[in-house]
């Protein structure tokens, strides 16, 4: 047990070290190269149709788009990474008053607990190891409003089996070991297990990708909500 969980720390130590030097090398050029995905963005905020107003958690928000699309529609939106370089790019970029961005680590969010009417996860996901992952989502349903929205965009497979051969083989090149594991876990089932039902499904990218909208289930404890909201 010792042994093992020595392993995961120093995976853990690996995977925020990779992070934050992988995204420093990118950030000038990231929304260069996410170019294909920028359709998208606007259609996440069509598809979700939140209420007028809702205040919007953007995990994982890179250099700020899905968050720039969120603010169009003027709803009032919090940003986080833990590339602090991705961060800069966005603030210059940030042109409006509704729009606020912060470092922090998406498992360990710095909100009380029902701050949020929608959280949302683009494209994050599945550069994550498991472990962040799992706590990842349980933080954003944490602090999402109980019957609040979660929404999350990130890699899929089509149904048919040539499309899945070739997207999966294609994706694997350039995305590598992270999105081999994402793809090959139970991930609605770890959705499910941490407290979002989801509620609607739409493909993406050819059936590469899909957005996935649902509902936060889980009702803290009145005593464990006493205790998270004195942090």
């Amino acid at each position: 047990m010792k042994n093992r969980n020595h392993k995961i720390m120093d995976e853990k130590q690996e995977y925020y070290s990779l992070v934050k030097n992988v995204f420093k090398i990118l950030a000038p050029f990231y929304d260069t190269v996410t170019m294909p995905f920028s359709r998208i963005r606007d259609k996440v905020v069509d598809f979700i149709n939140a209420t007028n107003g809702s205040r919007i958690l953007d995990v994982g928000t890179g250099t700020g788009k899905q968050a720039f699309a969120f603010a169009k529609r003027d709803y009032d939106v919090t940003g986080i990474d833990l590339s602090e370089d991705m961060l800069k790019v966005a603030n210059k970029k940030n042109n409006y008053e509704t729009v606020k961005f912060a470092v922090a680590d998406a498992s360990n969010l710095p909100f009380k607990d029902s701050s949020f009417d929608v959280s949302g996860v683009s494209f994050a996901l599945h550069d994550m190891l498991l472990p962040i992952r799992e706590k990842a989502l349980k933080e954003m349903v944490r602090v999402t409003k109980p019957g609040g929205m979660i929404v999350i965009v990130d890699y899929a497979l089509p149904e048919n089996n040539i499309g899945r051969f070739l997207i999966y083989h294609f994706v694997k090149l350039y995305e590598g070991k992270y999105y081999i594991e994402f793809i090959k876990s139970e991930f609605e089932t770890l959705l499910e297990k941490s407290g979002i039902e989801i509620t609607e499904k739409l493909p993406i990218l050819l059936g590469a990708g899909r957005i996935l909208k649902g509902i936060s289930i889980i009702k803290l404890k009145k005593g464990e909500q006493n205790h998270r909201s004195r942090k």
